[in-house]
């Protein structure tokens, strides 16, 4: 049997296949930009005092305790999520709970990941890669859905915008900084096909959120451009998820070979290589049942107290939505893009950033706009101006970035400094239009007004 490189596959952007299969043949299992960004923060498994269990059920049990909560060097994370629900049974403070569930939630995020790779082991590249797709950025999909049925479209609204600011400007702008100051001496270059895809698929996400904001300003009746704003904006969710299911075949089957490694990457001996399963099928499909559940209940309480959070600590719903919420939320698979972009790495941390703000932008945002139509709540595609302002020029400035194919420190420090002044525009903006209308946010529905009192 060859032996197998990892190939990566963010949402169906294939880096690097083993030999056979360049050859035509032979089979490998799917690894993805997350999952080799998630494996950097792995650690290899002491099994040594587990296997002097004598019986095999409960052996089996603590092997995939031991490799599911302590494979991970952020394990120690996970002592927040007992903290948080007797937090929120106990009553304790409300900021105590949205606090101690974001941190919850962070190593919960890497884990899924593995856990996913875990599947693509049994499954086949294919099936890992539209996992991938769908479990990529699930921490997101499950706090807009619970922020949804509470009607905070707000909240929905500004966490999605927050994760695809982050994604493309502050986990990219650090990777570039961080890749360009450590490998100052040499020419930093990454294969411009995947930014080159994913940046159209975000510019046809831009332009679904121009058009309805757009709307307001053309139309005339305020009532009647409301519903017209709502109807745009599911016609154009479902547009962008055809688009993104096209995105997924395109990489996937149809121009697999465009995405291929000109040169194969080495594996780095810093990096847990995983070239076999280390749990069962029902067991990784079982703990991922498991983890989404834990997901679900610490995404219920950071929507249910971020409002208090918010009171408490001074800080308006926005900015905490917008800056806090990406950052601790994906700091697992943030930190793994800064890593792969220290060893010179660059198409991983590309894969990572521009696949999530892809995911997010084409996949995420689209289908709360649709579960929110099932469920009779009307949110549409209109983020405010100065929303879309800033998801514009971040798509364009990142583009520029990334126009040549090659990197370098100050293409980094630019997108973080571009981060730093939207994080001071939400800071100021929320926070002194608080003050004055302490109530009501700035954007939501007119309807929804009517649903929250």
């Amino acid at each position: 049997m060859a032996s197998t490189e990892p190939w990566l596959l963010e949402n169906g952007n294939i880096r690097c296949l083993t030999k056979d299969m360049k050859h035509g043949h032979g089979h490998s299992h799917g690894r993805t930009a997350h999952n080799m960004s998630s494996s950097s923060l792995r650690k290899k498994s002491d099994l040594t005092l587990v296997s002097k269990v004598r019986h095999g059920f409960l052996r089996k049990f603590l092997v995939n305790l031991q490799e599911v909560l302590l494979g991970t060097k952020l394990s120690v994370l996970f002592l927040a999520i007992p903290f948080a629900i007797a937090a929120e049974c106990r009553d304790f403070g409300r900021p105590w709970v949205f606090a101690l569930s974001l941190l919850g939630l962070t190593p919960l995020a890497e884990r899924v990941s593995f856990l996913t790779e875990q599947l693509a082991f049994y499954t086949g590249p294919t099936v890992g890669g539209l996992l991938n797709a769908t479990c990529g950025n699930a921490t997101e999909l499950i706090i807009s859905i619970f922020a949804l049925v509470q009607h905070k479209v707000d909240v929905v609204k500004y966490s999605l915008l927050g994760s695809i600011l982050s994604n493309l400007l502050l986990v990219l702008g650090t990777s570039l900084f961080c890749g360009g100051i450590a490998n100052i001496g040499k020419e930093q270059k990454f294969d411009r096909k995947q930014a080159d895809v994913n940046t159209l698929l975000l510019l046809l996400g831009l332009l679904c959120h121009v058009l309805p904001v757009m709307f307001r300003y053309a139309g005339n009746g305020a009532e009647l451009m409301g519903t017209q704003t709502l109807a745009l904006s599911r016609a154009s969710s479902v547009v962008m998820l055809i688009a993104y299911i096209s995105y997924i075949v395109f990489q996937l089957w149809t121009h697999r070979q465009l995405f291929e490694s000109s040169e194969d990457d080495e594996e780095d001996s810093d990096v847990v290589s995983d070239e076999s399963a280390v749990i069962g099928f029902w067991s990784a499909f079982i703990w991922l049942v498991l983890m989404t559940g834990v997901i679900a209940l610490l995404s219920e309480y950071v929507v249910g107290t971020i409002e208090a959070a918010s009171n408490s600590w001074g800080l308006s719903v926005s900015f905490i939505s917008v800056i806090l919420l990406p950052i601790v939320g994906n700091a697992a698979e943030h930190a793994g893009a800064v890593i792969f972009a220290f060893k010179n790495k660059l198409d991983i941390s590309l894969g990572v950033a521009l696949g999530s703000a892809t995911q997010i932008a084409m996949f995420v945002i689209p289908l709360t706009v649709i579960v929110s139509w099932i469920i009779g709540i009307d949110m549409n595609l209109d983020f405010n101006l100065l929303e879309t302002t800033c998801l514009a020029l971040s798509i364009i400035v990142t583009a520029f970035a990334l126009q040549d194919g090659t990197s370098h420190y100050l293409k980094g420090l630019v997108l973080l400094l571009c981060y730093l002044v939207v994080g001071a525009c939400f800071f100021i903006f929320r926070t002194t239009n608080d003050h004055a209308n302490t109530v009501n946010m700035s954007f939501r529905p007119s309807n929804e007004r009517i649903m929250r009192v």
